[in-house]
């Protein structure tokens, strides 16, 4: 199913501008970061642009990047508004677009990784690598700009996020803060999970290693998985244990922190 960004972008303008009228203190604020752009891509680039700006890099020349990733990879925008939707479905918190666009730090800081992630795949590394440095300085989250990440995502809090180099997220799924997708050790090469499409990964879970999480799975919190976990089960523990099917096809729009038992846990390596 398609998106509708431009009716997503009016959502965004009337909720800012119905905002203005009720707080008169945040309404210059408003009115620079939304209300006197055309487009979504514009506002987001602006906003991007000043949030990872500094007095080395300017937020104006991060601007004119933003610009050229999104006229240049036009499905980047398309990515944030899908974004933008699994928020605000996922998190009970987020009531309204135009506040998960200024303030969630977790869509903001997947927003500049795609920027990154883009300078990285046309062979701008080290401009990849700044982007990355303030990603992490200024949202408290380090994604490489190589790894691989889907749309439809939802970072929750997402404080102390680390995905590597290798790591692929697929579509629509969802993670919380404290959430690690590392490798072992020292090893090189393909060396970090992959995450299939709706899953849901909770807070503090470790996932280490060229692991396959496979679609609909479900991770505890604080567990540590480090063999593959098979589609629409759930895990638990240190180490982590199959603890039976998941309750939805799902989980990551479910975002049910609980974990039921469901089945004998048995440690991942004794599953077929």
């Amino acid at each position: 199913m398609g998106i509708d960004i431009r009716n997503i972008w009016s959502t965004i303008v009337t909720e800012a501008a119905n905002e203005c009228g009720r707080d008169l203190q945040i309404r210059v604020f408003l009115e620079q970061h939304i209300l006197r752009f055309d487009d979504f891509g514009s506002s987001l680039a602006m906003l991007l642009s000043v949030k990872l700006g500094s007095k080395h890099f300017p937020p104006l020349v991060l601007q004119g990047l933003f610009e050229d990733f999104y006229l240049q990879c036009p499905e980047a925008v398309e990515h944030a508004a899908y974004d933008l939707v699994a928020t605000k479905q996922r998190d009970p918190a987020a009531v309204h677009y135009f506040e998960i666009m200024l303030f969630l730090k977790g869509y903001q800081a997947l927003q500049a990784y795609r920027l990154g992630h883009w300078l990285w795949k046309n062979g701008r590394k080290t401009m990849a690598y700044f982007i990355q440095n303030r990603i992490s300085e200024i949202f408290a989250v380090d994604i490489h700009p190589a790894a691989l990440i889907g749309k439809g995502i939802f970072f929750d809090h997402a404080t102390s996020l680390v995905i590597g180099e290798t790591a692929v997220v697929e579509d629509n799924v969802s993670i919380l803060h404290e959430v690690t997708l590392g490798g072992t050790g020292k090893e090189s090469g393909d060396r970090h999970p992959k995450v299939k499409k709706s899953v849901m990964i909770g807070a503090g879970a470790k996932i280490l290693g060229n692991v396959v999480i496979g679609e609909g799975a479900k991770v505890g919190a604080g567990s540590v998985v480090l063999d593959d976990v098979p589609p629409h089960f759930t895990v638990v523990g240190v180490p982590a244990q199959i603890v039976g099917r998941t309750e939805v096809s799902e989980p990551s729009r479910d975002m049910n922190q609980r974990v039921v038992n469901t089945g004998k846990e048995a440690p991942l390596t004794d599953q077929e």
